[in-house]
């Protein structure tokens, strides 16, 4: 570590942007290009599967060229695409006519997540239940007869009415609710639930007062239901630098970001869609990748080779790393280490703090880094796990380190620009992570060592966990990627390819509501996990 001590100290003496060296006035330069351009309003904010993404890995890809990268994504690119999919969709051919009059979708009615898709027609009247005919039933004496049930389960009555009605002939099954009790129905596009044996729709109170007042009436009803998977592209960047060695380093940022806040990971609190342009998060660790790449197509440090990935889909849950660790492009037995940098743009000048993931996944960084440091005040964190790129290679058994210089207000808002990034701090960082780099040039393979889980967001914190490591690509559920030792879940008996789906009287479909059910329960709280291990379905008691 004395390179890395004698330039950080050499640096701190310099002290500011006048003063720096022309290859540092140079990568100021570039970072300023790189970031300018990916935090452009003209990419809308780089969301996965868009228009705007697909520029900024055109930009990455032009510039690793520019950097002499090999491709390594498919077919002799550097793009490596893979799936997203974001559950079901609703699609325009749906519709619902009662008596000649079109209601209007989503406003108006909505198919469930589970109807099959189908076309029908019948004269039914409400009050009458035929076979051979769509019938009608009014959740309101259901949900006034549980009003006081802390047990009662919504979804299971109209699982149970659903089956009842067509085992008697029901073509097709109407809900509505007359009564003043919220029912909180709405489709739901991650839920993952057998397929009912016949069409179920919802109509809004004011579509039953309007067109099915009287029940004694024969109406005409036309139904059309097309609900199909709803799934986008995801675009991951990969380059190299094969210096013939037997052990490959890792680096990756992911260059995507929320674009108008349509997939409700924004922060914004404004009425009107605005871009977010991700300044740094993460257009800062993508300039970042791009400046290692050229340092390291010329440095004498050719012990290892390098790997070079910009990942998209991470904002949704991870998708490209996730998709990448199962789909590598290299032998992931030859990975030496991961870097991820995330939002290291905005170094405090005051403070000059910088936070550092990973430090426990090898014994080797207790040797090589230290909180004593001439320049940046470092705080370590031992977690191999976090929301970033890197938990997708440390549950690979692979060392990590995630480098990130700290929250601030512009999180998640259209207000993280351009003009707020700090780019002689970045300069630093990279020049950190660089020597990083040559400290471990001559090392043999780092080992690797498990850690505890990282459960915290960054924006939220739990009283209480389970213990797990989830799939965040995963919907229907929350997968269990990994159990941490000794923590709840692997007491309880819990295992890796499990899928929960209930805390409590709290059902989730994916990462995002189980969270919001986990901060439901304080530590001491008794409870039960509902989950699906294969086709069997079990539930456990437990205390947090």
């Amino acid at each position: 570590m004395k390179r890395l001590l004698w330039l950080l100290l050499l640096v701190s003496q310099i002290g500011n942007a006048q003063k720096l060296k022309k290859a540092d006035k140079k990568m100021v330069a570039d970072l300023k290009k790189h970031i300018g351009y990916l935090a452009d309003d003209k990419l809308e904010g780089r969301r996965t599967g868009t228009a705007g993404e697909k520029l900024a890995y055109e930009y990455i890809s032009n510039e690793f060229t520019k950097n002499g990268l090999i491709t390594k994504g498919d077919n002799g690119t550097y793009i490596q695409e893979f799936e997203v999919n974001e559950g079901k969709q609703v699609n325009p051919a749906s519709y619902l006519i009662i008596n000649g009059k079109n209601i209007s979708s989503d406003k108006e009615f909505f198919p469930f997540v589970f109807s099959p898709n189908a076309k029908l027609e019948a004269t039914p009247a409400i009050a009458l239940q035929e076979s051979g005919t769509v019938w009608f039933w009014d959740l309101k004496d259901k949900l006034e007869e549980n009003k006081n049930n802390p047990h009662f389960d919504l979804a299971d009555a109209i699982k149970t009415k659903i089956d009842n009605v067509a085992a008697k002939g029901a073509t097709g099954l109407i809900i509505y609710n007359t009564s003043s009790i919220a029912d909180e129905l709405k489709f739901e596009p991650k839920a993952k639930i057998e397929t009912a044996k016949i069409p179920v729709l919802y109509i809004t109170k004011e579509v039953k007062e309007k067109y099915l007042k009287d029940e004694t009436a024969t109406v005409s009803i036309k139904i059309n239901i097309d609900i199909s998977d709803k799934k986008r592209m995801g675009h991951n960047v990969i380059g190299y630098i094969d210096n013939g060695a037997a052990n490959t380093i890792i680096l990756g940022a992911h260059y995507d970001h929320l674009g108008y806040g349509e997939d409700h990971n924004s922060l914004y609190v404004g009425t009107v869609p605005q871009i977010h342009n991700g300044a740094d998060d993460n257009a800062s660790g993508t300039a970042a990748l791009i400046e290692l790449s050229e340092l390291l197509q010329h440095t004498k440090f050719k012990h290892n080779n390098y790997l070079f990935i910009s990942f998209s889909g991470e904002e949704l849950g991870l998708f490209g790393s996730k998709y990448f660790t199962e789909h590598p492009t290299i032998d992931l037995n030859t990975a030496d280490y991961m870097i991820n940098m995330d939002m290291v743009g905005r170094l405090n000048d005051s403070t000059h703090g910088l936070s550092i993931g990973g430090y426990g996944t090898s014994p080797s960084w207790g040797q090589l880094l230290t909180e004593k440091d001439d320049f940046f005040k470092i705080k370590f964190d031992s977690s191999g796990t976090g929301p970033s790129d890197h938990t997708s290679f440390y549950r690979k058994n692979i060392p990590v380190l995630f480098f990130f210089t700290g929250a601030h207000s512009d999180y998640h808002k259209p207000t993280d620009d351009a003009d707020k990034i700090n780019y002689t701090g970045e300069l630093m960082v990279i020049k950190y992570i660089y020597n990083i780099i040559g400290e471990t040039n001559d090392k043999d393979k780092l080992a690797f060592t498990k850690t505890r889980e990282s459960q915290s967001s960054g924006r939220s914190s739990f009283k209480v966990s389970l213990g797990i490591m989830p799939d965040y690509t995963f919907s229907g559920g929350v997968r269990v990627d990994g159990v941490s030792e000794g923590k709840l879940a692997q007491r309880t008996g819990i295992k890796a390819g499990d899928v929960i789906i209930q805390l409590g009287d709290h059902k989730f479909s994916d990462v995002q509501t189980y969270m919001e059910a986990l901060g439901k329960f304080n530590k001491g709280d008794a409870t039960r996990v509902k989950l699906k291990r294969g086709t069997e379905e079990l539930t456990f008691d437990i205390v947090f």
